[in-house]
């Protein structure tokens, strides 16, 4: 089972301009076939069908990648509300026949504002539904891992090119964070090898060839110690990737952290109501009245 926080992990900033194609290129990094989407879901079901996973020597292993999975919930949380942020102010508020959403005709991704009200969806940056084929899950735990391993060192080239795409501050603080946390999970999942096979997988890391430090927005996070920390996504379990995330970082010899429970965070921004958009579809009476049915006070 699951809990849930209602913040993000880490704060992000206030657009100061819309930036609809900026979010299209960010919906690669959710939707596409290295996206979040792919990572959440690929450790997810292979964490449901470990087999002898009450096995001392299977159960590190399993924690891992239950624990990372559960981190990459709250990934494609964090991309969805960049994906949202970047559509703020937008379109204007007008009667339909004023053409309010004129602004977007020509907006790379217009599924957006067709059919999502201006808000995330599980797609790449063209606006294709994700595919649940893009999961594996062989079966065999040695295959699993050298996959997720590869699954994340792609993942960072998709993050880095986006950056390389857009100098929108929401889009690069997004991508510089989520360069350092994959750079977490591709070590962890090279460790694993290593606990697994004696393979120093690991050592072929960064793959690209830049340093995480190269981009601003990740040296940032690299000098809090992120790079260096898996944080244990549970309140008593998956103790386990203790005997995996120990040692120390090669980067700059600093020891391996888990931490337990998540990351501080930051709060979840709320989206101002698009009326052009019949999003939330609530007028000033409607709030009146619903709040009256609930017995809040407004």
């Amino acid at each position: 089972m699951y809990l849930r926080i209602d913040r993000l992990q880490i704060s992000i900033p206030a657009p100061k301009d819309p930036d609809p194609n900026a979010a299209a290129a960010l919906q690669e990094l959710l939707g596409g076939k290295f996206g979040e989407m792919t990572t959440l879901m690929t450790y997810t079901y292979q964490s449901f069908n470990y087999r002898l996973h009450k096995n001392p020597a299977v159960k590190p292993f399993r924690a891992l990648v239950s624990n990372i999975a559960t981190e990459e919930l709250g990934h494609i949380e964090l991309v969805s509300a960049g994906v949202n942020a970047l559509y703020v102010g937008s379109t204007k508020t007008a009667p339909p026949e004023q053409t309010p959403l004129k602004p977007l005709k020509d907006a790379r991704n217009t599924y957006h504002v067709i059919n999502t009200g201006l808000t995330a969806f599980p797609m790449d940056s063209h606006g294709a539904p994700w595919r649940g084929d893009y999961i594996f899950v062989s079966g065999s735990l040695e295959l699993d891992l050298l996959f997720n391993f590869f699954l994340e060192v792609g993942a960072r080239l998709a993050k880095m090119r986006v950056y390389e795409m857009t100098d929108n501050p929401v889009a690069r603080e997004i991508a510089g964070y989520l360069l350092v946390r994959g750079g977490v999970h591709a070590m962890a999942y090279g460790k694993a090898l290593e606990a697994l096979t004696g393979v120093e997988v690991w050592r072929m890391l960064p793959i690209p060839k830049v340093e995480n430090s190269k981009f601003p927005e990740a040296a940032k996070y690299e000098k809090m110690g992120i790079h260096r920390t898996l944080y244990r996504f549970s309140p008593a379990d998956y103790k386990e990737v203790e005997l995996i995330w120990r040692g120390t970082h090669p980067q700059d010899n600093q020891p391996l952290v888990v931490h337990d429970g998540p990351p501080e965070g930051g709060e979840y921004p709320e989206l101002p109501e698009v009326p052009e958009e019949f999003a939330p579809g609530l007028s000033g009476d409607d709030f009146v009245r619903v709040a009256k049915r609930l017995g809040i006070q407004l």
